[in-house]
């Protein structure tokens, strides 16, 4: 055995406005099996993780509400936990940004900064709504684009011709909160100087601490000129203080890491031990954060220069991996497949999720795909099929006999396999390549079913004075189902405690699997079989939550414009139109290209609806477009129409369908 290691984990902060959705849960999933793998192994291993508690958004969101944002950040906090510990998941610490241990920390680093000289201050022009008395971040300013002159585009880029611009620039802007117009103010902020430690950043992400992949990506962001970081808001916010700095707060991104930190030093201070023995420049102990790919440049490039100014240590590992989708797509709404982690743990066991993720997790910043009817036909295959299976084809037989073990292995080459397994399996989960340690994990099942059928203990129990031989052959299967239990204890923690109670025996993973003799308890079924209904009753059951109405508030509330009369209404010409190509646009991040069928006539139409629609699920199916809408030049082409669609934004974007029957050039109205 190695030297006992003391290391600390994280997994990235959930935002406190929103549920937990399957993508929160697999980085969750991912961080508790190498964690668990970890103490099964007899290090010292701790898990910490809070609610990212901060920002404007966590006020307006309390506004809508009704409630203080402290409130509003309670409750999610304990929705968050509650579907964190439903998946299994075992957090030493489960804590909030919005905290006094978060507060002192972020402060002292900050000041650490300011003494290095590494704070800059600086006047800049900002979009003001003088209604909301706010500055507006640019997702909460519309306008015209003031190149291609489309209307309705928000404050950073234009969907349709893909510009960007400051918001300041675009014609016409109204403030989303309350419609009315932004002014541009002046105001002081805080840059962290950033381009200060490109040397340092240079080597520190080439010394191991990220995949290659990543450290190869953050290579493109340090040979071109970093930017200095702006870490300072203006109030009113919700957040923390500058020291020194009334009506100046903290970025929301400054703090939150420092979360990681605080989570600790709260579980510390409560359980007699000492934070910095994990945060000192010195440290012998080990820091990992588990993290998506859409936030590595602040896991790799602010966190660590932060850290390094202040005088403390840097990451160990920064482990990145990719997104899911669900049967081969982004998870959808409309679809069904967007899926809160609380609508899966109504229908679902957990363990047939924290197996399939094992399953498909490499140590790559790969997506990992939920294939909905391989998700099933792969649960029911390997942990009811396989594993399960050798424990109740032999445990009876082992009871008959008067429920001991036979005291040494009948086949001992085959029972080595088993042993020998132990450290390449091991290997694979601390090189976080959990589907490897699955597959050969499932391959000792295979060997074990398969000689278990070949033997047939059933058959020689038909014939007398062959007790001892039944006795034996089963006795070795109950010993290669208690090694497989072993290896998939991290992925499937309460199977494990059913097969314990099954031995009756405490399984751990100091070292390989001895072969034991001795009694065993009666065997009762472990593991139900995922029937199909299940799982899509959580699909309609998705399906129902995003059918619900959308939240009203002033996030959700755009401006009314001037009232029109019914005669300008009749104007519209809505016409039902088939979509007969669609296709992405060259340089435009937002837009698709729809070739329409009006029943004889084509109309080119470019959408900005590409977050929502892949092409290929386009194609052949019905819509509702504007007819006669003017036909208006952009920058990729001429656009003759407009297809209609509602929702939020975003990837909820829900396109117009016409009733079942109908046919292109048909008018809606």
């Amino acid at each position: 055995m190695s030297t006992r290691r003391k290391i600390m984990v994280t997994s990235a902060l959930p935002y406190a406005n929103g549920e937990l959705h399957l993508g929160h849960i697999m980085e969750q999933i991912q961080t508790d099996i190498w964690v668990r793998f970890q103490n099964l192994r007899g290090h010292e291993c701790h898990y910490f993780c809070a609610d990212d508690a901060h920002g404007t958004a966590i006020t307006l969101k309390a506004e809508e509400q009704g409630i203080s944002p402290e409130e509003h950040i309670k409750k999610m906090h304990a929705a968050h936990l509650e579907v964190s510990q439903g998946f299994l998941v075992q957090h030493d610490n489960y804590y909030t940004t919005h905290s006094s241990e978060n507060r002192e920390l972020a402060e002292q680093i900050y000041t650490k900064l300011e003494a290095n000289g590494h704070i800059a201050q600086r006047s800049i022009v900002q979009a003001f709504d003088p209604e909301k008395q706010l500055f507006l971040a640019d997702r909460y300013i519309k306008g015209t684009c003031p190149k291609c002159k489309t209307d309705d585009q928000y404050g950073d880029n234009c969907e349709a011709c893909g510009a960007t611009y400051s918001p300041m620039d675009l014609i016409n802007p109204v403030s989303v909160l309350t419609g009315a117009t932004p002014v541009p103010k002046e105001s002081e902020h805080f840059f962290f100087k950033l381009p200060e430690f490109s040397d340092f950043l240079k080597g520190w992400t080439r010394a191991g601490h990220l995949q290659d992949e990543v450290a190869n990506k953050v290579a493109e962001w340090l040979d071109t000129d970093l930017q200095e970081w702006d870490i300072s808001r203006d109030a009113p916010y919700f957040g923390f203080e500058i020291p020194g700095h009334p009506n100046k707060y903290f970025y929301v991104w400054l703090d939150a890491p420092i979360g990681y930190i605080a989570s600790l030093k709260n579980f510390a201070e409560r359980n007699g031990l000492d934070w910095q023995e994990y945060w000192s420049p010195d440290s012998t102990a080990e820091v990992h954060h588990f993290i998506g790919k859409d936030i590595i440049n602040f896991h790799a490039l602010f966190w660590p220069a932060m850290l390094h100014s202040a005088g403390m240590r840097t990451p160990t590992k920064v482990n990145v991996h990719g997104f899911v989708t669900v049967n081969g797509k982004k998870m959808s709404k409309s679809r069904g497949t967007f899926i809160n982690g609380q609508t899966y743990l109504k229908y679902l066991d957990p363990e047939y999720l924290r197996y399939y993720f094992a399953a498909k997790l490499t140590a790559n910043v790969d997506d990992l795909d939920l294939n909905l009817d391989d998700f099933v036909q792969r649960v029911n295959s390997d942990l009811v099929g396989k594993v399960v299976n050798i424990a109740s084809r032999t445990a009876k037989f082992v009871s008959k006999a008067g429920g001991e073990l036979a005291p040494t292995p009948v086949d001992p080459e085959l029972w080595q396999r088993f042993v020998v397994a132990s450290e390449s399996i091991a290997q694979l989960y601390e090189a976080r390549s959990f589907s490897k340690a699955m597959r050969e994990i499932m391959a000792l099942a295979d060997a074990a079913n398969e000689y278990i059928a070949a033997a047939a203990p059933w058959a020689l129990a038909k014939e007398a004075g062959r007790e001892q031989e039944v006795l034996e052959v089963c006795s070795l299967g109950i010993n290669m189902f208690r090694a497989l239990m072993i290896y998939l204890k991290p992925v499937l923690p309460e199977l494990a405690k059913r097969a314990e109670a099954f031995l009756g025996e405490t399984l751990d993973w100091n070292s390989a699997p001895n072969y034991r003799s001795g009694a065993i308890n009666t065997f009762k079924p472990l593991l139900q079989r995922i029937d199909k209904d299940q799982v899509d009753a959580m699909i309609e059951a998705s399906k129902e939550e995003a059918a619900q109405p959308a939240a009203t508030g002033p996030l959700a509330d755009e401006p009314i414009a001037a009232e029109i009369e019914f005669n300008d209404f009749a104007k519209v010409d809505m016409r039902v139109a088939r979509i007969v190509k669609a296709q992405h646009v060259e340089g435009a991040d937002k837009l698709l290209q729809l070739t329409l069928d009006l029943g004889g006539e084509t109309r080119n139409v470019f959408s900005g609806i590409k977050a929502a629609y892949q092409p290929e699920d386009l194609e052949g199916r019905l819509t509702v477009m504007v007819a006669n809408l003017k036909p208006r030049k952009m920058k990729f082409g001429m656009s003759e129409g407009m297809v209609l669609a509602a929702g939020p934004g975003g990837s909820d974007i829900y396109l117009l369908e016409p009733d079942s029957g109908s046919e292109p050039g048909q008018r809606v109205m």
